[in-house]
């Protein structure tokens, strides 16, 4: 009899085992102490998915089977916006119900400023059993600041296939800088090549690693930072198999990376979209254009559709086991994205200036525990929206410092007061120290939604904006800003009273 056992197999065995057979007892005895009535909360985020790529929110690829149909025990959110345009804004805001002008993580690999270590979704729930993971580099840099209040912070590579953990192991008390010699000279990352027998090694090395799994996988396997490999089902098997015997009542975030990009999905998905009759609409390219031809965004888009289409099986599953083991009857279970995707205007993915709605306008799903009914809301709602409604719904204050209001139908956030709260910003080139002089700043309100930029040198002049009717125009094709330069002016002065209310106390110096 074979008595080898593969990675695979041993995330299955420890899903099944559970996590609690492994918390030390001392912190499974957290479980005794708290409130047993009180409702588990798990949010389950898919990095860049947005929400114009889906076909619950009427896209023409039918990309998402599985969330159609789970949609309908679902509240359903039509007009959800994210909080920025990458990962680090856009997580902050999620974790923290704040904007980036207001947190302040608005740099690639960025933390939240000082003060906020304590004011996250974690620390409301402390009286909750709280895990977290993430494949996302970035989002973990955040979970290192909040740690303190994390129970059980699982490492990113204890799901990689395999990846730096062999440097880290080989010098774990240089491990910064031996990730960063070992990205350089043996990775080739980043132009270098200081060894082709070390490289010529390493690829050995990797390919033993990975074995026969690569065949799985035409587009090559999923990874985060080169060679952090990763399996999207061996995520959801591990907490499939987990999540059923936590401490009670528990808050989880999970925040996995498909579909971000490289976009490479399992072979029975691959290539599902590749030859169909569906075409994107082209759009003129924009000022802050990539120059990335139609040919080549289309193509990209196939690809990221098929990896949506990965993501819905996975997340099928993992909401299956959910139901079968009896949690969802007592779970509040939100699902959507930290931001989206571009494939229009020649740019491509998310790293712009820009704030068009693929970008900013993200899916959002409540699920109920024990609800089998569905309803939809169509209100502008933001990712600052979460946390005060999550501390509503399970019994805690809402903090001082939430920027939010709680969501329909659990709230009210239709009085006057709040019909200026929707905002995303853009802000990747400003120190996080400075005021805000290089920002981008999407606004909606009602209809009508305000791109205004400041400080770039594509603009010939200090300040640029464009205004859409985005019901009327949801593609965004139609410049409002001279016709109707009342609302135009009047949306531009808000952003403008914004920028200098959370600009006060920053300096140049």
């Amino acid at each position: 009899m074979n008595r080898n056992i593969n990675r695979r197999d041993f995330l299955k065995l420890a899903g099944l085992a559970s996590l609690g057979m492994i918390i030390p007892p001392s912190v499974q005895n957290i479980g005794n102490r708290l409130q047993g009535e009180k409702k588990n909360v798990l949010i389950v985020v898919f990095d860049a998915l947005t929400a114009y790529n889906i076909s619950l929110y009427g896209y023409g690829r039918e990309t998402m089977p599985n969330l159609s149909r789970l949609a309908k025990r679902a509240t359903v959110f039509h007009n959800h916006y994210a909080g920025g345009n990458f990962t680090t804004p856009g997580t902050a805001t999620l974790l923290t119900g704040t904007l980036p002008w207001t947190h302040r993580a608005i740099r690639l690999g960025g933390m939240v400023k000082k003060g906020m270590e304590n004011k996250s979704i974690f620390h409301v729930l402390d009286d909750y059993y709280r895990f977290s993971y993430s494949h996302n580099t970035l989002v973990n840099i955040l979970f290192d600041q909040f740690a303190a209040s994390i129970n059980d912070y699982i490492p990113k590579q204890k799901l990689f296939l395999f990846g730096d953990s062999l440097v880290r192991n080989l010098f774990k008390n240089d491990e910064d800088t031996a990730t960063v010699a070992w990205s350089r000279a043996i990775k080739q990352t980043e132009g270098f090549s200081y060894s082709l027998f070390m490289t010529g090694f390493y690829q050995k090395y990797r390919d033993q690693k990975v074995g026969g799994i690569v065949k799985d996988y035409p587009y090559g396997l999923p990874n985060m930072n080169i060679d952090n490999y990763y399996l999207l089902d061996q995520g959801i098997d591990y907490f499939r198999g987990s999540i059923a015997d936590l401490p009670k009542p528990f808050f989880g975030y999970l925040h996995f990376l498909p579909p971000h990009s490289p976009y490479r999905p399992r072979a029975e998905f691959a290539g599902a979209f590749q030859h169909d009759a569906f075409k994107p609409l082209e759009k003129p390219d924009d000022i802050f254009t990539d120059q990335k031809t139609p040919e080549f965004l289309a193509r990209s888009r196939s690809y990221y559709d098929e990896f949506i289409l990965n993501v819905d099986h996975e997340f099928g599953r993992l909401f299956e086991a959910l139901e079968s083991s009896g949690v969802l009857d007592d779970t509040w279970v939100v699902f959507t994205s930290d931001h989206g995707e571009l494939f229009e205007r020649g740019i491509w993915m998310h790293s712009t200036p820009t704030l068009y709605q693929p970008i900013i306008r993200v899916p959002l799903l409540i699920f109920e525990p024990g609800v089998t009914t569905g309803r939809d809301v169509y209100d502008h709602t933001s990712a600052v929206d979460l946390l005060p409604t999550l501390a509503h719904l399970t019994g805690h204050p809402i903090p001082a410092w939430a920027e939010g209001a709680i969501l329909p139908p659990y709230g009210d956030i239709a009085n006057p007061n709040q019909q200026d709260r929707i905002f995303a910003v853009q802000a990747k080139f400003n120190e996080p120290t400075y005021p805000l002089a290089e920002v981008s700043v999407a606004h909606i309100r009602d209809n009508y939604k305000l791109l205004y930029y400041l400080g770039y040198d594509e603009i010939m002049e200090g300040e640029y904006f464009r205004l859409y009717d985005i019901k009327a125009d949801p593609n965004e094709l139609n410049d409002l800003a001279q016709t109707k330069p009342e609302t135009a002016a009047e949306m531009a002065d808000i952003i403008r009273r914004k920028l200098d209310q959370v600009n006060e106390g920053y300096s140049y110096q």
